[in-house]
């Protein structure tokens, strides 16, 4: 399948770190999530029933990453990926990266790309 919802730059504040020093503050991540869902029933009906409503699912994404701490950015991808494969059974796959600026001295930012589907492939 081609289709995809894509969430882009999503702009979130969490504990993130292996360093002591950074679980005392809320640090900037970002993400970009594509969610692998056929659009076609909603591009026929016009109908947010028919589709899969990114607005109630970016809203429990946020609340996930910024109501718990992550010692590693690939364990907060693994949880915001588990999330949206729960949150529809219409997502047949996921695709999370997630960016944490600053991470590295010389580099703008350090991230990780997973993808996960529902077959646990």
């Amino acid at each position: 399948m081609s289709d995809s919802i894509d969430i882009e730059d999503l702009l979130l504040r969490t504990f993130v770190g292996i360093n002591p020093e950074e679980q005392l503050s809320r640090q900037d991540v970002t993400l970009q999530i594509r969610l692998n869902v056929d659009c076609r029933p909603a591009g026929i009906s016009d109908d947010i029933d028919d589709t899969v409503n990114y607005r109630t699912l970016t809203k429990a994404i946020i609340h996930e990453v910024e109501e718990n701490r992550f010692k590693l950015v690939e364990h907060l991808a693994e949880r915001v990926a588990g999330l949206c494969l729960a949150f529809d059974p219409r997502i047949e796959q996921v695709g999370v990266t997630v960016r944490k600026p600053g991470a590295l001295r010389f580099a703008r930012s350090v991230g990780v790309t997973i993808e996960r589907s529902r077959d646990g492939e």
